[in-house]
């Protein structure tokens, strides 16, 4: 079971990773992830912790989208913007769109309860299921997205460095080799459920989002089409992350690497794409010095570093996250 996604030209030229995380697309990948149970097993703490404070609210929205199978797409928006930004957005769904979905996902679904059919025509109940979005937002993401926001900026980095280096070629080969196949112009994504599929983009491009809780390949059939796929490197657990910037915590990585060496590997953790003179800056050395030591810490594969423009910008590396967590866990 395969969707077989057809590229142009046009396509490929506008082929693209996202540029900052879709918060409520990911926020819809946790919310099937917490009732999935063959999600692994770095999961069942924050599965654990996650189910004992959902509101009723919070339970509604859990309905409408199953650990696998259709939701309705008025519910997580391909978009990027801030928590408040994009529940609103979804507060304001026209009705047509809300009762258009629903009626889709019903297709699917003969079961659903009686209520989300009165989603469209009842404004306190649709006021209810959004109440319940931005719970589950507060529990399943909220507690977690600094730490998600630096590790899906590693892979956008280490996405941009594939294209640079090897193309789209590279980039549709490598982002999720075991779900995604490329053989030109079609990408081969394997499926969960469902029969074989053809989709054509029609030269309104393609977008790769990396994600934190998608485990194989999720495709939306929007405008543009995207496919999401599981973000390298991937947290060892969900747990909140206190910011990496006190490098008195890196005494051990320090030893390693030098004092000053630490700083601009921390900062970089702290600042996930930054240039050398925002790293410069940051740290409170020279520009010369900045890029002296990045060399070096890119040189070990602590480092990914590209050129974008007139700048080159600075990203860890897994091995460079994982040095890091390791110090502090010490």
């Amino acid at each position: 079971m395969v969707y077989r996604i057809h590229f142009t030209v046009q396509d490929l030229a506008r082929t693209r990773v996202a540029e900052a995380p879709i918060l409520l697309h990911e926020l819809e990948l946790a919310a099937r992830a917490l009732q999935s149970r063959s999600q692994p097993a770095w999961l069942d703490a924050w599965r654990r912790r996650t189910r004992a404070q959902l509101s009723t609210q919070a339970s509604m929205v859990l309905v409408l989208m199953p650990a696998m199978g259709y939701s309705p797409n008025f519910l997580s928006p391909i978009k990027v913007g801030t928590a408040e930004e994009l529940l609103e957005h979804v507060r304001s769904t026209p009705r047509q769109r809300v009762r258009t979905d629903l009626l889709e996902v019903a297709s699917y679904y003969p079961s659903l309860p009686e209520w989300a059919g009165r989603l469209a025509d009842d404004a306190s109940l649709f006021g209810e299921l959004c109440t319940g979005l931005s719970h589950l937002h507060e529990r399943l993401l909220a507690p977690h997205w600094v730490q998600f926001r630096k590790l899906l900026a590693v892979d956008r980095t280490l996405r941009l460095q594939q294209l640079l280096t090897g193309g789209v070629e590279q980039l549709l080969s490598q982002a999720n080799p075991q779900w995604m196949r490329w053989h030109p112009p079609i990408l081969e994504v394997r499926r969960m459920y469902g029969a074989d599929r053809d989709l054509y983009l029609e030269g309104e491009g393609f977008l790769l989002i990396p994600s934190m809780f998608c485990t194989h390949a999720v495709v939306t059939d929007g405008q543009p089409v995207s496919v999401s796929y599981p973000a390298h490197p991937r947290p060892s657990e969900l747990t909140s992350l206190d910011s990496v910037t006190g490098y008195a915590r890196f005494s051990g990585v320090s030893t390693l690497l030098g004092r000053t060496r630490t700083m601009v590997l921390a900062t970089i953790a702290e600042h996930q794409a930054c240039s050398t003179k925002e790293l410069a800056a940051h740290v409170g050395i020279a520009p010369s010095s900045a890029s002296e030591h990045a060399t070096i810490l890119r040189e070990a594969g602590l480092l990914l570093s590209i050129r974008h423009r007139n700048s080159v910008l600075h990203s860890l590396t897994s091995l460079g996250l994982a040095l890091l967590n390791t110090a502090e866990e010490g």
